[in-house]
């Protein structure tokens, strides 16, 4: 069927690419199968996922944060998920990926897969080091850091280098990339979280006719690829500078940037919200 489809379809060669890495990802796992399922064989599933659920002695099903209180609304992120991360600028949203990532990859062995589109990999893998050893990266980027430093920072370079974390930071990468990509690891490292930080600097696959077109095919996508890995897929996304021109600065679902289709696509929306940063006085 690839073969057939180099020769006979007319599209673009990274659409074609994608097709053919989808359908060999198919094989691998075996989703060949029927399109269609007798319920009964979905009821059995379902009532086993329950009985399971039942006797397990903690509530977190998914892939945990390491934040209790949030894993306590959320029971983790789960499988097939969409989750968009959204805030303004400085509000912390990548710092709380990030941690996320390092809680799942250094305390659950838990394979991560992060597209950074907006920092490098040296300035990311950086910023980790801080957090994971708990000093200030202000410090370290000015090269002066203090002889107690340098214990937890060795510590913490060593227990990164044992995580299953791959980071990826290919400028304007496609859909298509991510998606080819994330299958690679999916098959080879059985990947188990996807991070994308951010949506906005994803560059589209196809033509379109404008931004908000552009940004709902990319949603669409990531959405897609979540289900089609079996893996939550958290999405870093901007919002709207209409936060700045009201009183009240809380976020809300409309405030996502570019396109409603990322809060009809999502299936969580985790807003970042610093009220020291616009009232430091209070």
């Amino acid at each position: 069927k690839i073969i057939s489809m180099g020769y006979e379809e007319k599209e673009d060669a990274k659409v074609l690419l994608d097709k053919a890495e989808h359908l060999i990802f198919e094989v691998s796992e075996r989703n060949l199968g029927q399109s269609f399922v007798p319920i009964k064989e979905l009821i059995t599933d379902s009532y086993e996922k329950i009985e399971d659920l039942y006797h397990r002695e903690e509530f977190i099903t998914g892939v945990s944060s390491g934040f209790d209180e949030f894993d306590e609304i959320t029971t983790g992120f789960q499988p097939s998920e969409f989750i968009v991360i959204a805030g303004r600028p400085a509000m912390g949203k990548t710092a709380f990926c990030m941690s996320i990532a390092q809680y799942a990859s250094i305390s659950k062995n838990t394979p991560v897969a992060i597209f950074s589109l907006e920092m490098s990999k040296s300035q990311l893998v950086q910023r980790m080091l801080c957090s994971e050893a708990r000093i200030d990266a202000h410090n370290l980027r000015k090269g002066r850091l203090a002889e107690k430093d340098w214990a937890p920072l060795s510590m913490a370079a060593g227990r990164l280098a044992s995580a299953p974390i791959f980071i990826d930071d290919t400028a304007g990468i496609t859909c298509l990339e991510i998606k080819a990509k994330a299958r690679r690891l999916k098959a080879q490292y059985n990947l188990g979280l996807v991070i994308i930080d951010y949506l906005q600097l994803i560059t589209s696959s196809g033509r379109v006719e404008n931004r908000q077109q552009e940004i709902t095919e990319i949603s669409r996508s990531l959405k897609g690829l979540a289900r089609e890995l079996n893996v939550p897929v958290i999405a870093v996304s901007q919002l709207s500078r209409a936060v700045e021109q009201r009183i009240e600065r809380r976020p809300r679902l409309s405030d996502l940037r570019e396109s409603g289709a990322i809060e009809q696509d999502a299936d969580l929306v985790v807003f970042i919200y610093r009220e020291e940063y616009y009232k430091p006085k209070t």
